[in-house]
């Protein structure tokens, strides 16, 4: 049997990001830093250490200062090397290389009507295949990537539909879509329900979806049919739903260390926590930290 490829990922990028007003007013969140990358360049080497082939950014038109990060820029090196910074000329090289590694493709989402319907805008580009989805403010590092995570698990199904899940405090279910489990083979599980962000009471369990999925053609097609649900948009979480009948979605437990980027306290905790893991950073965010702890205990005080 065939092993089943998938060799796109689509990275939804269309949101107005109204939680970081005013600083995305005129610039996407995707390219707020994380530690001293955008968030954006984390996604896409992800998808490389995956083994992909084409990232297709859908965007919401401004996608320039996406694009441009990608891009070589002549006028930048020229005036690193007239200044003897080879240090910087080395780091716009990697940023170069990315793009050599993999195609990336961008087209528009002309209405925000939610995540299911920038997926399926998409829907052209990833001629009929099963297709990645990333959403790139779910940052996920260490060990073997995630998307590699999960192709893994849609080979071994058959070439099902797969999403990245994990368990999370009562606290937290509201916040996210949340499956039911059938049958459970170690960290994979098959999925036989899906709530997006249910109350507490009517959560069927405690694993969350996070953003990354494998989608076969049968959820493109259930996306092309879905009628705007929670929040008044086209959810991506409704398309798969309606696909479950043929029994072929499963969900993996993820392993990785996951920030969450998408709001103000999980970007800042983000960059904080990475920057405790730099050698070259840690000792210098200890001190603020424990300077920031001591000045707030004196004015508590």
């Amino acid at each position: 049997m065939t092993r089943p490829i998938v060799r796109r990922a689509i990275f939804p990028a269309a949101g107005l990001a109204t939680r970081f007003l005013p600083v995305t007013k005129a610039q996407s969140k995707y390219v707020l830093p994380l530690i001293d990358k955008p968030t954006i360049q984390y996604a896409v080497e992800e998808a490389i250490a995956s083994g992909l082939e084409q990232v297709i950014m859908v965007t919401g038109g401004g996608n320039s200062a996406i694009s441009e990060h990608f891009d070589r820029s002549r006028e930048l090196e020229f005036y690193l090397e007239d200044r003897g910074k080879h240090e910087l000329l080395r780091v716009l090289a990697e940023v170069d290389r990315l793009s050599d590694e993999i195609d990336i493709t961008y087209m528009q989402q002309k209405e925000h009507l939610g995540l299911g319907h920038a997926v399926w805008t998409a829907r052209r580009l990833v001629e009929g295949e099963a297709s990645a989805v990333l959403l790139a403010d779910d940052v996920i590092l260490g060990g073997a990537p995630c998307l590699r995570q999960l192709m893994t698990a849609h080979a071994e199904t058959g070439g099902a539909t797969v999403l990245a899940v994990r368990r999370v405090g009562q606290d937290q279910i509201s916040r996210y879509g949340i499956i039911a489990t059938g049958t459970s083979n170690g960290r994979l599980h098959q999925v036989v329900d899906m709530v997006e962000k249910p109350p507490l009471d009517e959560a069927p369990s405690d694993l969350a979806i996070f953003g990354r999925y494998i989608l076969t053609p049968d959820v493109f097609e259930a996306l092309g049919d879905t009628l705007p649900g929670k929040g008044k948009e086209i959810q991506l979480t409704d398309a798969i739903r309606r696909t479950l009948a043929g029994g072929r979605v499963f969900a993996i437990e993820f392993e990785g260390d996951y920030y969450d980027t998408g709001t103000v306290p999980g970007y800042l905790r983000a960059n904080l926590a990475l920057a405790l893991k730099r050698p070259d950073l840690r000792d210098a965010m200890l001190a603020v930290v424990r300077e920031l702890i001591d000045t707030s205990e004196i004015t508590r005080n």
